[in-house]
């Protein structure tokens, strides 16, 4: 049987826009942010670009007048922090931006495309509030946004069906790794969310008991101590859905730590990490959240080529015409 929206290509349209903008408002009251503008690009020797798991190629280009070589953020996990003190942001405040990014290396499947659209956030605290409590703070109110966002779409698109739960379970990736210690990782996070359907798995990025990492993170913005990923029980999909990853960032001496464990020291010597290492930066907590991703969660979709207009290859092309999905 052919998958078929709820919502024409239309409705989706005008959908996208509602849930965008009412997650956007009640994100900045929850959390106290406030909106700047961000890059696309930086320059690759600032040490801002987010490094994924450290084989990801950013595009790269050249320009005229002088601009050598400039890169297209993956994500904007460092320029956020950087940009809390060039703005003077004090403690309990935050920033959130657009972020749009290229990550010419994704496979492309139901839920990832080379295209990446967030809404990127960063907020000061201090050092008391270096801990999970903080953390899980931040999540609950994150997801009580999202269910808020998702009640008001049902009752204008009475089609919509699918419920969101408010109870976040919490389990690390370790505590995860022994209840489920026959599945690989992805697996793991599926069948936990099939049985709780909102989950935030905590401490992503050093190694497990069984010599594995969870997933791979960069050591230089998440504390591995102190981060995790949001998922959601998709029931179109059968699967675990990852709305955001997020966490309380390094401090100087989680990142020597965790750049030692990376073998990558050397970055201490970018503008970034020096500033960093030096406590020239505010203690922050942050992530990003997937503005497309959040309108598949919220609108029933089946792939996130229906709430974004990306580029797909031809066997995308022609699942998604067999299943009865139409790309934006």
């Amino acid at each position: 049987m052919k998958y078929s929206s709820k919502l024409s290509p239309r409705q989706t349209e005008q959908a996208i826009k509602t849930v965008r903008d009412s997650f956007e408002d009640r994100l900045c009251t929850a959390l106290n942010l406030s909106r700047v503008s961000a890059p696309m690009m930086v320059r690759p020797e600032s040490g801002l670009n987010d490094d994924l798991n450290g084989v990801e190629r950013p595009v790269q280009f050249d320009c005229l007048d002088g601009v050598e070589n400039v890169t297209v953020v993956h994500s904007l996990a460092k320029w956020k922090r950087q940009a809390l003190k060039r703005y003077e942001f004090a403690v309990g405040e935050g920033i959130y931006t657009d972020m749009n990014a290229i990550r010419r290396d994704e496979i492309m499947d139901n839920l990832h495309s080379i295209y990446v659209d967030q809404w990127d956030w960063e907020k000061v605290i201090d050092k008391d509030q270096r801990n999970l409590d903080t953390l899980k703070s931040h999540v609950r109110k994150i997801v009580d946004c999202i269910c808020d966002v998702k009640e008001i779409l049902k009752q204008q698109y009475p089609a919509l069906s699918l419920s969101i739960n408010r109870d976040v379970c919490f389990i690390t990736s370790e505590e995860l790794l022994q209840k489920y210690p026959d599945l690989p990782a992805k697996e793991r996070e599926n069948a936990i969310c099939k049985e709780y359907g909102t989950v935030f798995v905590m401490q992503i990025g050093d190694r497990l008991s069984n010599g594995e990492k969870h997933d791979g993170r960069a050591p230089d913005y998440d504390d591995w101590s102190l981060n995790g990923d949001l998922l959601f029980w998709y029931e179109p999909l059968n699967c675990a859905l990852e709305i955001s990853s997020m966490g309380i960032r390094v401090d100087s001496k989680s990142l020597y730590s965790q750049l030692e464990k990376a073998d990558a020291l050397n970055r201490l010597e970018l503008p970034f990490h020096k500033a960093l290492y030096n406590n020239e930066l505010p203690l922050t907590i942050g992530g990003g959240i997937g503005q497309s991703r959040l309108c598949m969660l919220i609108l029933e979709k089946k792939h996130i080529g229906e709430v974004q207009a990306s580029v797909w290859n031809d066997r995308v092309h022609k699942k998604c015409e067999e299943e009865g999905i139409i790309l934006l």
